[in-house]
């Protein structure tokens, strides 16, 4: 039987960390080691100026007063006494499309695993107050089970997005590329309650490069989004040219 490490950035009473969790100890050994709050948008952060606590709760989650990334982390460099085979992080109670996945905490869970030599998948349902998250944990059943080792490259991690529609609804699989979005929007000005100026992060630009092969346009039509990722952020193609222009500066 497969151990899974489960992670998420929604925290560790998120309903859809609950879900998949139980959806996946039908078929495998699963050990959830979140946030001890919703921690969204930490990225790849760690923490590294202070010590962890992890603590368990009455369900047998560990929560972490931490990152996503801590989390697991914290879990396959000494937490646990079996380290698992597998890190699956959410399920992520919203999208992670095109540019999301460089502020995603849900998406660096599954990093960090990979960072660590075990095969990752990071799975969201495009919905904020979703109303089908068995779906999502159906739709991570299903690809943990057609998961052979030899599917993912060594230095890749799987993006899924699933459309928030019963699972009969699904039109299918899709791989696909990250799309794009356009700039976000302006900050929120508002003035707390002794007077003083605070600003709230706008929201996420609307999909700008969202046609055919996108993480985007798959989901629009349907289709539950597949895309691989990989950490090597090299613009390769530009190396040429940037070489000669160090070389000048000599």
């Amino acid at each position: 039987m497969r151990h899974i490490l489960l992670s998420n950035d929604d925290g560790y009473m998120a309903a859809g960390l609950g879900c998949l969790a139980a959806k996946l100890a039908e078929s495998a050994q699963v050990t959830v080691v979140a946030p001890d709050r919703d921690r969204s948008g930490a990225s790849n952060s760690l923490t590294l100026m202070r010590p962890l606590r992890a603590q368990r709760a009455p369900n047998g989650f560990y929560y972490v007063d931490g990152t996503p990334t801590d989390c697991v982390h914290l879990a396959i460099t000494g937490l646990l006494g079996r380290e698992p085979d597998m890190v699956i992080a959410g399920i992520n109670h919203g999208s992670n499309l095109g540019d999301d996945v460089l502020y995603s905490g849900t998406v660096a869970a599954a990093m960090e695993g990979r960072f660590l030599g075990l095969p990752a998948m990071a799975i969201s349902l495009a919905a904020t107050d979703p109303q089908h998250l068995q779906t999502a944990a159906l739709v991570a059943h299903r690809l943990l089970a057609a998961l052979a080792p030899e599917t993912l490259p060594a230095d890749t991690v799987l993006n899924v997005n699933v459309p928030d529609v019963p699972y009969e609804a699904l039109r299918g699989y899709q791989a696909t590329r990250l799309g794009h979005r356009h700039r976000a929007e302006p900050v929120v000005p508002a003035t707390d309650p002794r007077g003083r100026r605070i600003y709230w992060v706008g929201p996420a630009g609307d999909a700008e490069d969202a046609g055919p092969g996108t993480d985007f346009h798959a989901l629009q039509a349907g289709y539950v989004s597949v895309t691989p990722l990989h950490a090597d952020l090299t613009r390769h193609n530009a190396l040429s040219a940037l070489g000669t222009w160090c070389g000048g500066l000599a």
